[in-house]
């Protein structure tokens, strides 16, 4: 958004959990939207997450890498046409390596504290082995939760393209209060680990209509990258 009376700054809103407004420049949101088209195409595409207790997603997800399901990784589409999941790009790869650089630079995570990955140090991030992208229209939220099915500790990379939404970002005790809301737009990165990384977050509201007009996109993208830790 031009023209607003405070620009937007880099906020760290909880330890080890950094915003980075518009990180992201209009050619590589426009490049990242074309790509993400590609990947949504089918064998292994875009799909309907269905959850074990019988409800559904309402954010649509396609997965590269490791192919994520409730709650667990595959190297196949297990839950829905069983093809091979996509490979990751190295660039993509490397772009979260990038962002985690710049988001929390030098910086050392410690471990998880209920003990299951290692400590390492950020200023040299591991490869990014996962992109998980959920599709968000209008009515599409997503509860909170916990990125826990991984096996390492390096933080999680969220980058946001399209429509404007409120990120809901809790503490790692419950799903309930206290957290804070952060208006995610077009182009921004979100970095979470340490202290934070298995911080229960969700997006309880999406605003139509407020992508960007040269970007091309109804609705919001949301690419998450993660370390599997899985070998």
């Amino acid at each position: 958004m031009t023209g607003e009376l405070f620009p937007r700054e880099r906020a760290e809103v909880a330890p080890g959990a950094v915003h980075v407004p518009d990180w992201l420049d209009p050619a590589r949101q426009r490049e990242l939207v074309a790509a993400c088209r590609e990947w949504a195409r089918p064998p292994a595409g875009l799909r309907t997450v269905h959850l074990p207790g019988g409800g559904t997603m309402t954010a649509r997800q396609v997965c590269l890498g490791w192919h994520w399901y409730p709650y667990g990784y595959a190297r196949t589409v297990v839950d829905g046409d069983g093809a091979p999941v996509k490979p990751m790009p190295a660039w993509l790869a490397e772009l979260g390596r990038t962002a985690v650089r710049v988001a929390l630079p030098g910086g050392a995570a410690p471990a998880y504290d209920d003990g299951v990955p290692a400590a390492y140090d950020d200023s040299d991030p591991p490869a990014y082995d996962i992109a998980l992208i959920n599709f968000y229209g209008a009515d599409a939220r997503m509860g909170m939760h916990r990125d826990s099915d991984e096996q390492s500790a390096a933080p999680v990379v969220s980058l946001s393209l399209g429509d404007t939404c409120v990120f809901r970002f809790g503490t790692t005790a419950s799903r309930g209060r206290p957290y804070t809301d952060i208006e995610l737009r077009s182009g921004d990165l979100m970095v979470f680990g340490g202290p934070s990384r298995l911080a229960y977050h969700g997006v309880p509201k999406v605003y139509e209509g407020t992508a960007p007009p040269g970007l091309g996109l109804t609705g919001r993208l949301n690419i998450t990258l993660r370390v599997s830790g899985l070998g």
